[in-house]
């Protein structure tokens, strides 16, 4: 930069050029010097200046223009994820007019009915003296219908609604049933449900080419616990647990299954993570190569090559 002139020699407007000129190139470097910091800093590995969004109070306090309403004739058709009844309605004309079709006009509704059946069971009393009741239709397990268990299951698991409120709907529509009952419902019987779960996680890990794996830890009534989470594109299962260890993931990957086999898979296993020669040795020459449960494995094959092989037997394919 030409070092200016003498100031006193200068005139008020050149001096105003100067000191204009002046600022812009001091605008100019803390703009180059900004750039090289945060270069510096992305160099470095440090976190830059956070990108701050400019306020938009301006546009807020500006009045909105009115949006047009789109035509509502253009929208798609709907179609309804359930089996659609149709009902013809007959129009009253005068003699002589000519059909021309019919207009179709879709209403949904739900329709929520409480149904009460007493079933009135035959007893027979054989000459043996044996007495003989009718059974009940397949499906009835209790004195509330499965209907029933999967509204309060939905409602509760779902919708998140709380005790209290599902005995109140259920007192509205007409089912008589306290919350101790509800919560049986919710608590009682769902062995089913859990064997589901197992086919669901052996039917994915038989059909799939690969699968992701996930858990996250979450504390319980001042108990550790984890969940994981086993699937890929197809399917996905959950699994709560006390402990997200190895072992526990292999436990997990056996879907169910308690017993222990010593297979090629479980040998091949030990020699990939250099287990003892003579322990493989050892169970893959003990003619005995199944085990019913954990328990029986504890007992008959534990003793036989320690209690720290267990949990190799554990890799047995679902």
């Amino acid at each position: 930069m030409v070092p200016p002139a003498d100031p006193d020699t200068l005139s008020p407007a050149e001096l105003k050029a100067l000191v204009s000129a002046l600022l812009g190139e001091v605008a100019e470097l803390e703009r180059i010097v900004a750039a090289q910091r945060e270069e510096i800093a992305r160099l470095k590995g440090l976190k830059g200046r956070p990108a701050i969004k400019p306020s938009g109070m301006e546009q807020a306090s500006e009045p909105t223009p009115p949006r047009e309403r789109p035509d509502r004739r253009g929208r798609g058709k709907v179609v309804p994820r359930v089996a659609v009844e149709a009902r013809v309605l007959r129009a009253t004309v005068p003699p002589g007019s000519r059909f021309q079709g019919y207009q179709d006009f879709l209403v949904q509704d739900l329709i929520m009915r409480t149904e009460a059946v007493c079933y009135r069971r035959e007893r027979w009393l054989t000459p043996e003296g044996r007495l003989v009741v009718a059974r009940l239709p397949g499906g009835v397990d209790g004195h509330f219908g499965p209907e029933l268990r999967r509204y309060v299951l939905a409602q509760y698991h779902q919708g998140q609604t709380t005790v209290p409120r599902l005995v109140a709907q259920l007192w509205a529509v007409g089912i008589a049933i306290s919350k101790r009952q509800v919560m049986r419902l919710l608590i009682a019987g769902q062995q089913p449900f859990l064997d589901e779960s197992q086919e669901v996680l052996r039917a994915g890990l038989a059909s799939a080419a690969w699968i992701t794996v996930d858990d996250t830890g979450a504390r319980h009534r001042a108990v550790n616990g984890a969940c994981t989470q086993i699937g890929n594109a197809h399917f996905a299962w959950f699994g709560t647990t006390a402990s997200k260890s190895r072992l526990n993931f292999l436990e997990l990957l056996r879907a169910g299954h308690g017993d222990y086999v010593v297979n090629a898979e479980a040998l091949a296993y030990m020699r990939e993570r250099a287990l003892a020669g003579p322990v493989i040795a050892r169970l893959e020459g003990h003619p005995q190569r199944v085990f019913a449960n954990q328990a029986t494995w504890a007992v008959r094959g534990g003793e036989k090559v320690g209690h720290w092989s267990g949990g190799m037997m554990r890799l047995r394919a679902v």
